[in-house]
C-alpha cells in the first residue's frame, strides 16, 4: 500500500538532514504508527508522502503509484489529516465538504451519505451550515477528518490526529481507523500518545534524527526486553 525506498530530505542547502535514507513499507489492512520525538522527521516524512514536499532522493509509491511521476493519481489514493486544520474559514462546513467532493469527483448521492454518516458520528451535523470561522479547533479537526474520507481512499494518512479531539471523538476516530483497515485499506499515522499506538497499531516505526531505528510489531519490539517493558519505556530508551 505504501512503499518508501531510500528517501531523504535536507534543508538549508543540505546542512540539515531531516530524513535520512528512510525505507519502510505499509501493507494492506495495517495500521502503521509512526513515532519519534519532536524534530525527528515525522511531519517531513508525511509531507513527502502526501506531496507537500518533494524528496531529494529515493522513491515513494502509494498503491503502486509513484508520487513523483504520477503525482495527481497518487493523491487520489489517500486521504490526509494534517497536524493542524488550516482550512478556508469564511465558508460553511458543508460548503467545504462539497468543495472537496467536487475536487475528487464524488457523486452527489454518495457524498451526501458519507457526510451524514460521519457528521453524526462526530456530532457535527448541527454545525455543518455554520461558518467555519465559528468552529472550535476540535470541530475543525472533525471537519477535516470527514473531508479526508469523502472519496473513500484506500490509504489514510493522519498527522497527530487526536490533538483537539474530546475523548468520545478520539474513541470514535480510533474505531474508524480500525474499520477502515478491516475493509482492506491501510492507515499511516503519527502520534505522541504512546498508549494509543501500543493498543491500536499492527506495525510501529520509530524515527530518530531522521533515521528509522525500528520497524515491526510490538511483539518484535519487546523481543529483546522479553515483554517486560511498555512501549513508553522502550521508546524513551531508543530515542535517548
Amino acid at each position: 500500500m505504501l512503499k518508501l525506498l531510500n528517501v531523504s530530505k535536507s534543508y538549508n542547502k543540505g546542512s540539515i538532514k531531516a530524513v535520512d535514507n528512510l525505507t519502510l513499507e505499509v501493507q494492506k489492512g495495517e495500521i502503521f504508527g509512526f513515532l519519534g520525538p519532536n524534530g525527528a522527521g515525522k511531519t517531513t516524512t508525511i509531507k513527502m508522502i502526501t506531496g507537500l514536499l518533494e524528496n531529494d532522493s529515493g522513491s515513494i509509491a502509494i498503491n503502486d503509484v509513484d508520487t513523483k511521476t504520477s503525482s495527481i493519481e497518487a493523491k487520489k489514493q489517500f486521504g490526509f489529516v494534517p497536524d493542524s486544520p488550516h482550512i478556508y474559514d469564511r465558508i460553511t462546513g458543508l460548503e467545504y465538504l462539497n468543495f472537496l467532493g467536487d475536487i475528487y469527483g464524488v457523486a452527489a448521492v454518495e457524498r451526501e451519505g458519507t457526510i451524514n454518516e460521519l457528521a453524526r458520528l462526530f456530532e457535527l451535523e448541527d454545525a455543518l451550515r455554520d461558518i467555519i470561522q465559528s468552529y472550535s479547533h476540535g470541530m475543525q479537526q472533525k471537519l477535516v477528518i470527514i473531508g479526508s474520507l469523502l472519496h473513500k481512499p484506500p490509504f489514510w494518512v493522519l498527522d497527530e490526529p487526536m490533538v483537539g479531539l474530546d475523548p468520545r471523538s478520539a474513541h470514535n476516530l480510533k474505531q474508524l481507523m480500525r474499520a477502515h483497515c478491516a475493509l482492506g485499506n491501510s492507515v499511516f499515522f503519527s502520534t505522541h500518545i504512546l498508549e494509543v499506538a501500543e493498543k491500536l497499531c499492527d506495525q510501529i516505526g520509530i524515527i530518530r534524527k531522521g533515521q528509522l531505528i525500528f520497524s515491526g510489531t510490538m511483539d518484535e519490539l519487546r523481543g529483546e526486553k522479553q515483554g517486560r517493558e511498555s512501549l513508553e519505556q522502550i521508546f524513551l530508551e531508543l530515542t535517548e
